[in-house]
């Protein structure tokens, strides 16, 4: 009887049942770790969602009283779009899916809960039973990092994330299985990856399904499969464009913005000024006017090559930049006999600088699991060949490309020349590629050793029948005997690193970058070297039992001790339980909190007293790390703000003028109040500036510039009230001299998207605003009529006006916005259909034959 015919002979209930007990366990396991959120009424204390409530504040205010898109806020950096902020793009129709998916669970609750799905759905595609697939869910779904970047708020990575198994799983159905059904898995999967909107996560899942496709294309012209291979990649490349289509209008206005952020291209030549104690450097590391990211800020977060064990071992290098301590460690002890009371130990020891690697600062490791680490080196020993290849190649590249600057020669080459790559920070976020490839490999080995016992004979061949009856077990066949030999140098090779990870450590200094900082402190810093140590031991113990009773499992299943249920669901449960362990290390019960996300943006007594000024638009400065907060953001419009792509121009302005407490420049952009720290724990104190030029004024000299370093050097001895800094370069037409006696310009009107002004103006006259210039989107209206702008003081928008008195509006119409919207629709109905006709090919034709190297697919 065939497999298809079986399958027909079962009930459906039957067949969709086990399934659905998947799914409910998955809400089980989803509910008990965020219980806190679904029981309790509490939230995630996420600083990255509290600084982005802050920047969006204005938009959504705005969405919620006219029911349209704010594309512009001056909430942040006095004034930029907010295609990375808050913007919605009411064609693209993927929301509703990803409702459907969700199950209406609150946000973080639904990413942990996708993440479960789209690994179990991937491991079912693959042919592999619900209870192996649960397993491999748990291993891609509780790997640490998810769960690290929940606490720190990067929600969407996380969804990016836990929709990206879903894509691998397209990817190999069409290639391996139904090209028609992999096809609909891989648009589909595609386009809710790629909405998730964190561009980074989706690179790096390319970068896995290009290595992929490399070693099917080798293998496809090895065996002389050239055309079907061609037949299926240019039906994934159909699904790639309607999946990207779907996403059209997100992708085109940040891809538009991009050319004039930070991940753009510099137009000076010229280096900022050094910070005090520096030596001055180089405006780019690719040289002047390079395209991208400066290469010290991209690698700024590189994993360090020896970090890597905390794949394996969790704690090789302390863990977070601050973990807690227990009273009874070294360091407690020191503490206490240094005089510290014990009512203010336990908070003390609440925040300790464990983590002693290369980064900056790190929430906490990225750890696959021991379980998982043996079960992948078990996959590289029994997996088919291309199988492994493929994932083994994977997650090479991403430990290299993690590694940054710590492997100059690679990374620098792919940051220079690699399409793309130098849009990107933090690389140490490209071991994403191993988190999904080991994890996957791993379990297509657990498959494989379940299923050995199912295809053996009673007697392996060769073998004398009363050899069974003399022992009282049946002979092992070739094939387990094999795999008995593969999972003891599987648990030899893994159980030895946890080996060499101790024993590194026994030579290790334990000395970290803040270090030296601590001892000029007093710190008892020898205490906690050896509370840094003692972790590592631990961990590197933990780790060498779960390899050891992982690979103690599987031994005694081939011993025919255990059956494969049995074997697979304590499997299941060492993976959950080592990487629940560890999560709960940086996600737990202290990161939930009573208030919710709206009630932490309390207004401060300077706040209050500045919202008491009721003038349409002026600017507030607050002095207490302005560039990297956006609480202010929330209550005014903001000279600073939080945001990792800024307006190049306006990132200019804060290293080179801004930083340098250049009045002139303050005065230009408007800020009436200066927010200051008040003294020795007094409240913050509000400072008004009384040379804050307003809206807008009328200048009457312009100095011409010839290159944007000209231009951006004249702001440092400009007097920004009459003259104006113009680069004739770009703005030839602008005149020296404009009289401005007797004229006038009042803000009348102000919206995001629109402002408007009534100007008198006595004589034709230049009139400087003090708003963000934007050629993309920002058009001038005199009296109804669009006329052209120009850009001055490097930043700001100007006008020429006409003599006699005048309407002015500047409309912020982006075409790009209108023009995206209306792909996305198009793309999203065209998505549909396109699925619904895979479908139905994937089960109205006959079943593809399987390629002969995909009998572990099966």
């Amino acid at each position: 009887m065939t497999t298809l015919h079986r399958q027909a002979t079962v009930p459906l209930w039957r067949r969709v049942l086990p399934h659905l007990l998947a799914v409910v366990f998955f809400l089980l396991l989803t509910a008990v770790y965020f219980s806190p959120i679904l029981f309790e009424g509490k939230t995630l204390a996420q600083h990255d969602i509290v600084q982005f409530n802050g920047g969006a504040h204005e938009a959504a205010v705005y969405r919620e009283q006219t029911g349209q898109e704010a594309l512009w806020t001056n909430s942040m950096f006095s004034g930029m779009p907010t295609y990375l902020i808050s913007t919605r793009f009411p064609g693209d129709l993927s929301i509703y899916l990803h409702k459907l998916f969700t199950v209406g669970l609150p946000g973080v609750v639904a990413n942990l809960f996708l993440a479960l799905v789209c690994g179990y759905f991937l491991c079912v595609a693959l042919g592999l039973s619900p209870l192996v697939s649960v397993v491999g869910a748990v291993a891609l779904g509780f790997s640490s990092y998810n769960l690290i970047i929940l606490a720190a708020g990067h929600n969407t990575k996380s969804l990016a994330l836990a929709y990206a198994p879903l894509v691998l799983a397209g990817l190999l159905v069409a290639f391996r299985r139904n090209r028609w059904l992999g096809t609909a898995l891989f648009a589909l999967g595609l386009a809710m990856n790629v909405r998730s909107n964190h561009l980074q996560i989706t690179y790096y899942l390319l970068l896995l399904v290009l290595v992929f496709g490399v070693v099917e294309l080798v293998a496809a012209a090895r065996e002389k499969r050239l055309p079907d291979f061609l037949s299926r990649t240019a039906l994934l490349g159909v699904a790639a464009l309607l999946a990207v289509g779907v996403s059209f209008g997100r992708l085109y206005t940040t891809l538009e913005y991009g050319k004039h952020s930070i991940r753009g291209k510099s137009e000076l030549k010229t280096p900022p000024p050094a910070a005090p104690g520096q030596q001055n450097q180089p405006a780019s590391d690719d040289g002047a006017g390079g395209s991208g990211l400066d290469r010290d800020y991209a690698f700024g977060w590189s994993y360090g090559v020896g970090e890597t064990v905390t794949l394996l071992v969790p704690n090789f290098y302390g863990g977070a930049s601050q973990m807690k301590l227990s009273e009874t460690s070294e360091t407690g002890k020191a503490l206490t006999n240094l005089g510290v009371p014990p009512v203010q130990l336990s908070d003390y020891l609440a925040q300790m600088p464990t983590y002693w690697g290369a980064q900056p600062i790190t929430s906490g490791p990225v750890y696959v699991g021991a379980v998982v680490c043996f079960l992948f080196v078990l996959g590289l020993l029994v997996a088919d060949r291309r199988t492994r290849l493929w994932l083994l190649v994977g997650t090479i590249l991403s430990i290299v490309l993690a590694w940054g600057k710590n492997f100059e020669a690679f990374n620098y080459f792919m940051f220079d020349y690699f399409p793309g790559y130098n849009k990107f920070r933090s690389v140490s976020m490209a071991l994403v590629i191993a988190q999904l490839a080991m994890p996957l490999l791993a379990v297509l080995a657990l498959g494989r050793v379940l299923r050995a016992r199912l295809a053996a004979a009673p007697v392996a061949a060769g073998t004398h029948p009363s050899l069974a009856a003399l022992t009282g077990k049946p002979a092992d066949d070739a094939e387990t005997a094999t795999l008995k030999r593969q999972v003891l140098r599987a648990l030899a090779i893994t159980a030895g690193l946890c080996a060499l990870a101790f024993l590194a450590g026994l030579v290790a200094d334990y000395a970290a970058p803040i270090d030296a900082q601590l001892q000029q402190q007093g710190f008892p810093l020898d205490a906690l070297r050896q509370d840094r140590a003692s972790l590592l031991r631990t961990d590197a113990f933990r780790s060498l039992f779960f390899v050891a009773a992982a690979g103690a499992v599987l031994w005694f299943f081939l011993q025919r001790k255990l059956s494969a249920t049995l074997a697979a669901g304590l499997v299941g449960l060492l993976t959950l339980v080592d990487l629940w362990g560890v999560d709960k290390r940086y996600l737990n019960d202290s990161n939930f909190q009573t208030e919710t996300v709206a009630e932490q943006f309390v207004p401060t007594p300077a706040d209050q007293q500045i919202l008491q000024d009721k003038d349409l638009s002026y600017r507030v400065l607050n002095m207490q790390s302005p560039f990297n907060e956006a609480n202010t953001s929330y209550f005014h419009k903001s000279i600073g703000g939080y945001h990792g792509a800024k307006l190049r121009r306006y990132q200019d302005l804060i290293e080179r003028q801004i930083s340098q407490n250049n009045p002139a420049v303050l005065n230009m952009l408007n800020t009436r109040y200066i927010i200051v720290p008040g003294e020795q724990g007094q409240p913050q104190q509000v400072q008004r500036n009384p040379g804050a030029l307003g809206n807008a004024w009328f200048v009457s000299q312009v100095q011409k510039v010839q290159n944007p370093d000209q231009e951006i050097q004249a702001l440092t001895t400009l007097n920004s009230a009459t003259t104006a800094v113009v680069d004739a370069s770009k703005f030839p037409d602008v005149k020296t001299s404009y009289p401005s006696a007797g004229s006038t310009i009042t803000l009348t009107s102000y919206s995001p998207n629109a402002l408007t002004y009534r100007a008198n103006a006595a004589q034709d006259g230049l009139v400087v605003f003090s708003e963000v210039y934007y050629a993309d989107g920002w058009n001038a209206y005199i009296d109804g009529k669009l006329v052209p702008h120009l850009r001055a003081n490097y930043v700001l928008r100007a006008l020429p006006v006409p003599a006699g008195p005048h309407t002015i509006e500047f409309k912020f119409e982006p075409t790009e916005y209108a023009l995206g919207n209306t792909v996305s629709l198009v793309s999203s109905v065209l998505l549909v259909v396109a699925m619904l006709a895979a479908l139905y090919y994937a089960f109205k034709r006959q079943p593809e034959p399987r390629m002969a190297e995909d009998a572990l697919l099966a």
